[in-house]
């Protein structure tokens, strides 16, 4: 007891310097990106591999959409730890914190319906503005989104969603949420957080982060590119507008709930949309 006390007229002893943590070096953030960043382009080496007749990524079957989605998520496992071994990259680099409280699932919600509806005006603006200036027809508009119309049977096998509930809610909750929300925005925090490491002035700022989102985006649309232009680009303007969402709140976990909401309600909307892609064929 009595070495805790300060000698008289002494003032009390003040807690020394926190050491900094070492920086990492250059080359193991290279290491990071080049690993991680290049997922995408392994999973479509992959799927290039099953050649023309392949069936469904998902598989056509409840089995093989559960071997499917373990597959995935071992492999990306594994690519993102290797990356993560080299840059031990921090939680708050990565963006992992839960953010904001108890507000990431409404917010979460939110912005699905926000992301949809934008998506939706910003289709219905470029239609008119075509229209209007003469560039197409509404008969050669309808004719470009029936043949351009994304290739939704290269992911899912429509009539397994329309007659297996199993499949169904699988493809709702482990597919949407999990293989795709989680795994796809873990993939896009960790190519974002290294890039204000190797490029500090043109990314280490909030205007330089969303440029990043920006190109992020690109490559995750042209990485959709199988299922043709229009979902390709759907696929990159929701990468924008989720990696919007994680520079903005700091978190991925609100862009994660949104990823999973949105691709859940496209899920369950397949069926008919088919439907409709086919009266409008005719």
């Amino acid at each position: 007891m009595s070495e805790s006390i300060p000698e008289a007229g002494l003032p009390p002893l003040l807690p020394g310097p926190v050491a900094e943590a070492a920086p990492v070096a250059r080359w193991r953030w290279w290491a990071h990106l080049l690993l991680i960043g290049s997922y995408p382009l392994i999973i479509v080496a992959l799927g290039s591999l099953r050649g023309p007749d392949h069936e469904p990524a998902l598989s056509q079957s409840v089995r093989g959409l559960l071997i499917v989605c373990a597959a995935e998520l071992v492999l990306f496992s594994l690519v993102f730890g290797l990356g993560w071994l080299f840059s031990r990259a921090s939680r708050d680099e990565l963006l992992l914190r839960w953010r904001p409280g108890v507000w990431v699932v409404p917010l979460g919600l939110g912005y699905s319906l926000g992301i949809r509806m934008a998506v939706g005006f910003l289709v219905a603006v470029i239609s008119a503005v075509v229209i209007a200036t003469g560039a197409a027809t509404p008969e050669s508009l309808k004719q470009f989104f029936t043949d351009n119309r994304p290739q939704i049977e290269t992911l899912v096998d429509v009539p397994m969603l329309r007659n297996n509930p199993a499949y169904y809610w699988l493809s709702l909750t482990l597919v949407s949420f999990v293989v795709a929300g989680l795994r796809e925005e873990l993939w896009r925090t960790a190519v974002l957080s290294a890039m204000p490491k190797l490029w500090p002035r043109a990314f280490d700022s909030f205007v330089g982060q969303l440029i990043a989102v920006v190109l992020i985006a690109a490559v995750f649309g042209a990485a959709h590119a199988n299922q043709g232009v229009i979902g390709a680009t759907m696929a990159g303007l929701l990468g924008l507008l989720l990696g919007v969402i994680m520079v903005w709140h700091r978190s991925i976990w609100p862009a994660v709930i949104a990823h999973g909401l949105f691709d859940a309600t496209s899920i369950a909307l397949i069926p008919f949309a088919m439907e409709k892609f086919k009266q409008m064929a005719h």
